[in-house]
């Protein structure tokens, strides 16, 4: 019964009203035009910003620059990067706590500007555990390790476009905030804040519920009326799960997970989630048993390379069906499949209709959309439509923001010449006048990757 509700609730009907003129007008004057399109999901793996499965880059900074590693595939969209700033720990270099330098900021920007230029999304984290090797105590003091967040947040806060998140790390064993002599709530909070308020929107994860808890304020017993205010910096604060579905308590991140993953669920609306799956030995992640708090936390994003025995091979030996769920379009699937491409939002078309009279000079398009991912649509884009006419003109047209909206009316004359025309939208960032970080539509034939836009239909004038 739980799945079928969960289902239900995750079967999110965005309707997108554009209206091109202004003022208002009644369709009742204009001749109706459903778009002969394919309005079914296609099986196929999109690649979108924010969400999927993630590879793993790794960058370690000195005083004079850093070594990275640099991730990049063509299909991958999502990347985690592991800052190890090891070499400022006067337990590492044996000298002294010292400040990050000019060169090593230099460098942090140049790994963010490399991702940003190849419009890909990445997660960042910042660890002193040297090459990522599961050390222990590594830590500066606490004063300078809360002075390098300042140092790297003036960084990171240039490329929110470029950052799906800031895991918070720091301390501790690769940066996950446990197993060390730093992990301990008076450290974590101050980190936290010092997170919060020096980014302006980025989200802010954490590794366990827990220090959301402790840097609010309150305990576990307080989640049943506790609601963070949009208002607040901590609407940002988040987790991200390094131990997902390899326990009951997943190796200690909840203390009560049906209360916790229900409270967390108001944040994970709007902020990604995500981590490692662990402990293969675990069936929390068969196929039929996972999907219902998958979707419960809006999961966007999984570490792909771990743990390969569950990602690589358990998810893609065994099989979506009747018991995992009710989509019987990925009957015959395998789990990976289901999984990669239900992870964060997943837009489908579902109908597209233009209205429009003989004259041309006033056109209505009206779509509607199928949010079936497990996720939500966290940014907001800029929303255009770009008509292309039979000579190769291009006429593109601003008609407001998208964030997930079940509805919106724009809008702006236009007179078409006796040309036939296929239309376009787009869901994208500008900046500096350019179109990047493009949103596409989970149907077959309809993401164009030259102009970045989704083919919606076509106008005949003649």
């Amino acid at each position: 019964m739980k799945k079928i509700l969960w289902a239900l609730v995750a079967v999110v009907l965005i309707v997108v009203v554009i209206v091109i003129s202004q003022p208002l007008f009644s369709k009742n004057d204009m001749q109706e035009y459903v778009q002969d399109l394919n309005y079914t999901e296609s099986l196929d793996y999109v690649s979108n910003p924010d969400q999927g499965f993630y590879r793993t880059s790794y960058v370690s900074f000195t005083p004079d620059g850093a070594s990275k590693a640099l991730s990049y595939m063509e299909n991958v969209n999502l990347y985690h990067l592991r800052m190890d700033i090891s070499e400022f720990s006067g337990v590492v270099n044996g000298e002294g706590d010292k400040l990050l330098t000019e060169p090593a900021l230099t460098e942090l920007k140049s790994v963010l500007e490399y991702y940003k230029q190849r419009e890909k999304s990445v997660i960042v984290r910042f660890s002193y555990d040297k090459n990522f090797n599961g050390n222990s105590n590594f830590e500066p003091e606490t004063s300078i390790i809360l002075e390098h967040v300042e140092q790297i947040c003036s960084v990171l806060d240039e490329y929110e476009i470029t950052i799906t998140a800031i895991e918070a790390g720091m301390v501790g064993p690769w940066g996950e905030m446990h197993t060390s002599t730093s992990a301990n709530s008076q450290v974590i909070s101050a980190i936290i804040d010092k997170f919060l308020t020096n980014t302006t929107n980025i989200p802010i994860l954490v590794r366990t519920p827990k220090m959301i808890y402790d840097y609010l304020g309150i305990t576990i017993e307080d989640l049943d009326d506790y609601v963070i205010d949009k208002t607040s910096n901590a609407y940002r604060l988040g987790i991200f799960n390094d131990g997902y579905l390899g326990s009951s308590t997943d190796l200690g991140t909840y203390s009560d997970r049906e209360l916790e993953t229900t409270w967390l669920s108001n944040q994970t609306g709007h902020l990604p989630f995500g981590g490692e799956v662990t402990s293969p030995t675990s069936t929390l992640h068969d196929i039929d048993n996972c999907t219902e708090e998958m979707r419960k936390l809006n999961l966007s994003y999984l570490n792909y390379e771990w743990n390969y025995n569950i990602v690589q091979n358990k998810w893609q030996n065994t099989f979506y069906s009747e018991t995992s769920g009710d989509e019987e379009n990925y009957y015959g699937q395998t789990a990976y499949t289901y999984i990669q491409n239900r992870l964060g939002y997943r837009l489908v078309l579902r109908n597209s209709v233009f209205y429009y009279n003989d004259d041309f000079k006033q056109i209505n398009i009206k779509l509607t959309l199928e949010n079936v991912g497990f996720g939500n649509f966290n940014r907001t884009k800029t929303m255009k439509i770009i008509f292309i006419s039979e000579t190769g003109d291009v006429s593109k047209f601003k008609v407001g923001e998208f964030s997930g909206q079940e509805s919106i009316e724009i809008n702006l004359p236009f007179s078409l010449s006796e040309q036939n025309y296929d239309v376009y939208i787009m869901f994208s960032t500008e900046e500096n006048g350019e179109d990047i970080y493009s949103v596409a539509l989970a149907n077959s034939e309809i993401y164009n990757d030259e102009i970045k836009a989704n083919y919606i239909g076509k106008i005949v004038t003649q």
